[in-house]
């Protein structure tokens, strides 16, 4: 199925634990090989994908936080009732957090290195997960008809009033409104093919 490819710690200890059952998930249920093998077929290329846009390329992070993902499902498969054809959401979105996860590690580590007073600092504003969602919407975006586009990026993205959105356009604010409206809805289905979806 592809989740053995490395030898390390954690790889090893995800390989094993798909085929010795519950006792390596500390007692708990755990998803069944079949359905963890159909999760994969139906969804690894897919994510790996995506995976590859956030690392910018880097197959070897990209493999390792699919794996990481594969994992996490075998781990949780109460989250994946509705079977492996509709799982791709929740997948996304744990793949997302992986990443999300690996960019901050990689960040307080460069910053403990350049920082004499690392415990000094302040955590307040955090932009990995923006950056990460950034990626999500501007794919979501490119999908639209272009004037479905244009309105939701004055609106939304650059907090447009209606009245100064239509000025922007050239259209009427009726038409702002109602394009808005038409945007909106059919963003829904994309956002969550994109992973924007409860886990």
């Amino acid at each position: 199925m592809g989740m053995d490819r490395h030898s390390t710690d954690g790889d090893t200890a995800a390989t094993t634990a798909v085929g010795d059952g519950a006792d390596c998930n500390g007692g708990r249920p755990t998803l069944d090989r079949d359905t963890l093998a159909e999760l994969y077929r139906l969804h690894a290329p897919y994510l790996l994908r995506a995976l590859l846009r956030l690392t910018s390329g880097d197959r070897g992070k990209a493999e390792d936080m699919l794996q990481e993902t594969f994992l996490r499902a075998w781990q949780h498969p109460e989250s994946l009732t509705r079977g492996p054809e509709h799982s791709r959401p929740w997948l996304y979105t744990v793949a997302r957090r992986i990443a999300i996860d690996y960019f901050r590690m990689q960040a307080a580590r460069a910053k403990e290195f350049g920082d004499e007073n690392p415990e000094e600092r302040a955590a307040a504003h955090d932009p990995y997960e923006e950056v990460v969602v950034a990626h999500d919407i501007r794919g979501v975006l490119a999908k639209l008809p272009p004037h479905h586009r244009e309105v939701l990026v004055e609106l939304h993205l650059n907090d447009r009033s209606t009245a100064d959105a239509a000025a922007v356009l050239g259209v009427p604010p009726g038409t702002v409104k109602s394009r808005n409206f038409y945007a909106v809805r059919a963003c829904r289905p994309l956002l969550e093919r994109h992973g924007f979806a409860p886990v």
